[in-house]
């Protein structure tokens, strides 16, 4: 049985400049509660999280916030 993942997020995070950006705020925000599956553009520094449950900003925050990285503005 799969548990259905009905909420889409979508953050802009700064200062990712390679693979490694990437990977780092991929891990971090995949470890969030509720998150089921993170892509990150490096390009637009585009974040989308699918998750099973509606995320507060803060925990997103927190969570790119550990991988050395910020939300942009």
């Amino acid at each position: 049985m799969s548990i259905e993942a009905p909420y889409r997020t979508d953050v802009v995070v700064s200062g990712m400049t390679c693979g490694h950006c990437t990977a780092s705020v991929k891990e971090e925000v995949g470890e969030v509660d509720g998150v089921r599956d993170v892509e990150v553009d490096l390009s637009t520094g585009l974040v989308t999280i699918t998750s099973v449950r509606e995320l507060p900003l803060a925990e997103i925050r927190d969570a790119v916030t550990e991988a050395g990285y910020t939300l942009a503005d």
